[in-house]
């Protein structure tokens, strides 16, 4: 049992010094792989916990917040990779200018 919290305490001190990454990053690529492990942290945390209570049903709640973990990066990285686009300065008119 003392190696499982020493585990879990390990977790717990990676989950922090990834959160001074998701603060600190200089880019943003850097933040959202910092919030990505923060939440693989998590599932990892969630196992340790379920089986340190003797509650084997966390497994299943940890794949599902491993599953979410997953799309909600790739959505956050697919809106940032797309919002680029609205950046771009418009098009001259085709009219020629005329109001």
């Amino acid at each position: 049992m003392t190696m499982f919290v020493a585990a879990t305490a390990a977790v717990i001190a990676a989950m922090a010094l990834a959160l001074i990454r998701a603060i600190a990053g200089p880019s943003l690529y850097d933040r959202v792989l910092a919030g990505n492990s923060i939440g693989t942290k998590t599932v990892l945390l969630i196992g340790l916990m379920g089986f340190m209570m003797g509650r084997p049903d966390f497994l299943d709640i940890a794949l599902l917040y491993a599953l979410i973990n997953f799309t909600a990066t790739l959505a956050i990285l697919r809106f940032f990779s797309y919002r680029k686009i609205d950046d771009a300065p418009a098009a001259p008119a085709r009219d020629g200018g005329a109001p």
